[in-house]
């Protein structure tokens, strides 16, 4: 991601459990989540190169400037979608009973000395055992550009 003074290439795997691990995420849920991220890119200086899920888990495949801390970018990720997905999808809320569509905790992975791009993009398309299958719903090119 390129700026006014910098330049710089964060790129991270983020993911978020669904609260209570629910299976919630029908295919008009992943839609309108792919929608609201993408939507929100320029807005909060996160671009997302790749959503998906295995079952009550979404991936984020993101690269972000070095001014948001990790726990930031989850905080936005899950606060803003969350109140979009429930604004939405009004059943969804029913089936968490009515609480956050989050849980609390998430698992974060850079890219650094002994993993690229490619060998993430693998790791989260090889998610998934025999009773979970992982699936693939936003992919775009990393970029260099502000």
């Amino acid at each position: 991601m390129h700026k006014r003074h910098n330049k710089s290439l964060l790129l991270y795997h983020l993911v978020c459990a669904i609260k209570y691990r629910r299976s919630i995420l029908s295919e008009n849920v992943e839609l309108s989540l792919v929608e609201v991220c993408i939507n929100n890119e320029k807005r909060f200086g996160i671009e997302f190169l790749e959503i998906g899920s295995d079952e009550n888990h979404v991936h984020f495949l993101l690269q972000s400037v070095p001014m948001l801390s990790v726990k930031k970018i989850d905080q936005t990720i899950k606060s803003i979608t969350a109140k979009e997905l429930f604004r939405l999808h009004p059943e969804v809320k029913q089936q968490l009973w009515g609480g956050q569509f989050w849980s609390s905790g998430y698992y974060v992975n850079t890219v650094g000395q002994y993993a690229n791009e490619e060998v993430i993009q693998k790791y989260i398309s090889n998610q998934g055992d025999d009773t979970k299958e992982y699936k693939s719903y936003h992919k775009s090119q990393l970029s260099l550009f502000g």
